[in-house]
């Protein structure tokens, strides 16, 4: 078995000269950085955490933004065999006081060595450490020196030590991270790339923050260690002008790219015409739907959009992934078209069935994420843990050999998260044919009425009416001691309008959900744009978001 360490001296000695990286940021030439360059000045980290006494199998977190200091020292760490571990930089879109608290929440639990950081930052990293705490040093990214020969030390870690921590998304800071070993991600790459049927001509575009497993395996490692060009452009360049993606991928003849649903939505109505002059996405072959709930009404817009400039009906691809199982538990769309099943709205919020649809009654259109990869087992259980039939709604469980070791310094979380080898997801879901449907998180199900309501519907629904914002809705349920059951309430962002106009569009919301879903909605709240919690990945905090709303409004539904 081998470790990172053989495939980037492979690397370096083959491909020295080859293009890893084109590194864009915008308002600047984009940075081609060849293997040569990449591992040469990864050494400069490597030589600071020597001279600062860090160990092997400690644990080095990196709060850097986009850019070569975060690259280089990546593999700067993973070259010395510490344990890279990121943090997302404090920005306009967090809220500092959470920030700060998730910070020092990841300090006492991954107990890392060392921190990497911005000499402008160091004063935040410094009041977030306590007395005792792990770190014994900050080191200042602009000091570290530039350059240097890499020496690779193939016995300095083993296949079964742990390599990386990434951490899965959360909303009360990144508390629980999943320890990769190199063994678990080698796996997983060499298993995912042999079913995207990977190529010499593949070119992997991505955007995606490096924090969390989408960006980090798919978005970087995969490509990075596979020896693919990698086009990689800055998160917040992309919400700013999300036509740079489209750019990029004409510009590179980029193949593949990993995208969350919402992004198809916000590039089909961000983008107009005029940003696609001369734009061709003919060479696009895969461009995956994952890491939040997926829809049928995302990809046809998303289509129909962009069709024009060459983008092909068969690019379309889904998967269902997770940090714990390094990233991809199954893959859709690459060798068919993906799969669409028309079910039964009713049997699914009573029955718990995802029943075939019924002429005349309400439908939803459920997209598959693929069968899964061919290393990865899936069952649906129910909650004594036995096994359920096709199309019976139940928890997903998993299990392979790209498993995360722990949770980082958690045992009890770990253990607790196993049940006879099986690893419980907390999602929900139904398998079809050896094909993997995801309904929803267990942590968020609504049930009203003894109905199981999954508030990604109400949302989307929500969604439809003119005056709120595209991504900016949470729907959540509240406990009602006289009904003796949960009330939904759905909270959701608009333009400033008169009175008279948000009363419109409370309305338009109650009449449009309680005619599209089983739920009878009376309790509508809107609010300013920025008001809703997103996760550091994007995805929307519903939990945060009821606490912020009961706390706000004093809010009880009797």
């Amino acid at each position: 078995m081998q470790t990172f360490h053989h495939i980037l001296k492979s690397n370096y000695e083959n491909k020295a000269d080859q293009v890893a990286i084109y590194l864009q940021h915008a308002g600047q030439e984009d940075l081609p950085i060849t293997y040569r360059d990449l591992l040469n000045r990864a050494v400069g980290t490597q030589q600071a955490l020597e001279n600062q006494g860090i160990k092997p199998g400690e644990v080095v977190l990196l709060i850097l933004q986009h850019g070569e200091d975060l690259i280089y020292s990546y593999f700067g760490i993973i070259l010395h065999g510490a344990i890279p571990s990121i943090m997302p930089y404090l920005t306009e879109k967090l809220q500092p006081d959470r920030y700060r608290a998730d910070l020092s929440a990841l300090i006492d639990v991954t107990q890392p060595a060392a921190i990497i950081t911005f000499a402008n930052f160091e004063n935040e990293v410094r009041s977030a450490l306590k007395t005792g705490d792990s770190v014994r040093t900050v080191i200042i990214a602009e000091d570290i020196g530039k350059t240097g020969q890499p020496s690779f030390d193939l016995n300095r870690r083993q296949p079964e030590d742990v390599v990386l921590l990434q951490h899965s998304s959360g909303t009360t800071g990144l508390q629980k991270g999943v320890a990769l070993s190199h063994q678990a991600v080698l796996n997983q790459i060499t298993t995912y790339a042999d079913v995207l049927h990977i190529s010499p001509e593949d070119v992997v575009v991505s955007w995606l923050p490096l924090y969390h497993d989408m960006g980090l395996i798919a978005g970087f490692l995969m490509p990075l260690l596979y020896g693919l060009p990698l086009v990689l452009m800055s998160p917040f360049d992309w919400v700013r002008a999300p036509y740079r993606l489209m750019h990029a991928v004409s510009k590179y003849k980029g193949t593949l790219v990993w995208l969350p649903n919402f992004a198809y939505n916000f590039c089909a109505t961000k983008i107009r015409p005029r940003h696609m002059e001369g734009v061709d996405l003919s060479s696009w072959r895969a461009v995956i739907n994952c890491s939040e709930p997926m829809r049928h009404e995302s990809h046809q817009l998303f289509l129909e959009t962009f069709q024009p400039y060459g983008f092909k009906e068969s690019a379309l691809a889904t998967s269902y992934a997770m940090a714990e199982n390094t990233f991809a538990v199954t893959q859709g769309g690459i060798n068919s078209p993906v799969t669409i099943d028309p079910i039964d709205r009713e049997s699914l919020q009573v029955d718990r069935i995802a029943q075939p649809a019924i002429e005349n009654r309400p439908t939803i259109n459920m997209v598959s994420a693929g069968p899964p990869i061919p290393n990865t087992e899936v069952k649906v259980i129910d909650a004594e843990g036995k096994t359920l039939p096709e199309r019976h709604i139940g928890e997903i469980a998993l299990r392979s050999n790209c498993m995360l070791t722990s949770y980082y310094h958690r045992p009890n979380v770990t253990e607790q998260s196993f049940l006879d080898g099986w690893y419980l997801t907390g999602d929900f879901g139904y398998m079809l044919n050896g094909e993997v449907f995801i309904t929803g998180r267990k942590k968020d199900l609504i049930i009203v009425g003894g109905k199981n309501i999954y508030p990604q519907d109400l949302e989307r629904l929500s969604m439809t009416v003119p005056g709120v914002h595209p991504g900016r809705v949470v729907a959540f349920g509240i406990f009602s001691q006289r009904a003796g059951t949960e009330q939904v309430v759905i909270v959701a962002e608009v333009d400033d309008a008169e009175p008279e106009e948000k009363q419109r569009i409370a309305n338009d919301i109650r009449q449009t959900v309680t005619q599209g879903s089983a739920v009878a909605l009376r309790h509508v709240h809107l609010v300013d744009e920025g008001w809703i919690i997103k996760t550091s990945s994007g995805k929307t905090a519903r939990l945060a978001n009821r606490d912020k709303f009961i706390q706000e409004t004093g809010y009880t539904v009797d």
